[in-house]
C-alpha cells in the first residue's frame, strides 16, 4: 500500500477514530511520510489524545490502525519522543485532517 492510499484511508477513518478513542490529532512520520518506505515497513504515527490516554485507548487505536493499514504501526505520543529525534520527527509529520 502506497503513501497516498494510507493517507486516504486514515483521512476516511479519522472521524471514527477520534470519537472512539478520544484522538485530538494524528500524524504520520518516518519512512512512510518521506516516501522511502519499503515492502513490509511499519507506519510510524504520532497521536495526541483529548484527555490523558488510557492503556485501552492507546492499544485499541494501535490495533485498529494496524487492521486498517495492513501493516505494523509504531504509535507514539509527543511526550514519548526522544529529545534528539524531535526535530526530525516534526520535520516529517504529515497530519491527518
Amino acid at each position: 500500500m502506497d503513501r497516498l492510499t494510507i493517507l486516504n484511508r486514515l483521512k476516511a477513518e479519522a472521524p471514527g477514530l477520534r470519537e472512539r478513542y478520544g484522538v485530538k490529532s494524528l500524524a504520520v512520520f518516518g519512512s512512510m511520510a518521506r516516501g522511502d518506505d519499503r515492502e513490509g515497513s511499519d507506519v510510524d504515527m504520532l497521536v495526541t489524545f483529548t484527555e490523558k490516554a488510557t492503556f485501552d485507548n492507546f492499544m485499541g487505536l494501535k490495533l485498529d490502525l494496524e487492521d486498517l493499514l495492513g501493516r505494523p504501526v509504531d504509535l507514539g505520543t509527543p511526550d514519548t519522543l526522544r529529545p534528539e529525534m524531535r526535530a526530525e520527527v516534526e520535520r516529517d509529520l504529515i497530519h491527518v485532517p
